[in-house]
């Protein structure tokens, strides 16, 4: 049994559509302590060239819900932008960038846990789950 006051998170993004990390994608964190409590927004960071955010804050003690909002259409937007020299524009309804323009994942933590939260990412979908 753990002695920690508090959990503590790490997320990478992978996207799944050229199997490669995504990088430069901002995310921001956020906690709460209890179902009813409101949302406490605590900084954020962005993914390094390996697809990782290595520096997100700190958890505050007796947090029980967390937040992580990733900003997903800069990199789309970004990713279409370098492609176009080389492939059509997107043709689903005209659509630019990415169907879901940002992703939040929202997940429980005890004290003294460690989450690490990937995001498998692609311009229509994404998968997320807790990993080690």
């Amino acid at each position: 049994m753990s002695t920690e006051t508090t959990a503590s998170v790490s997320t990478h993004i992978l996207d799944t559509s050229i199997g490669r990390p995504a990088e430069g994608v901002a995310i921001s964190l956020a906690a709460r302590a209890g179902s009813g409590a409101a949302w406490v927004a605590l900084g954020g960071s962005a993914t390094d060239a390996d697809g990782r955010c290595k520096d997100l804050p700190a958890l505050p003690e007796g947090t029980t819900h967390v937040r992580l909002d990733f900003e997903t259409e800069v990199y789309f937007d970004k990713k279409q932008a370098d492609a176009q020299q080389d492939a059509p524009a997107n043709r689903d309804s005209g659509a630019t960038g990415a169907f879901f323009p940002e992703v939040a994942i929202t997940f429980a933590v005890v004290p003294g846990e460690h989450y690490h939260v990937p995001l498998l990412l692609n311009p229509f979908g994404y998968s997320v789950y807790r990993g080690s």
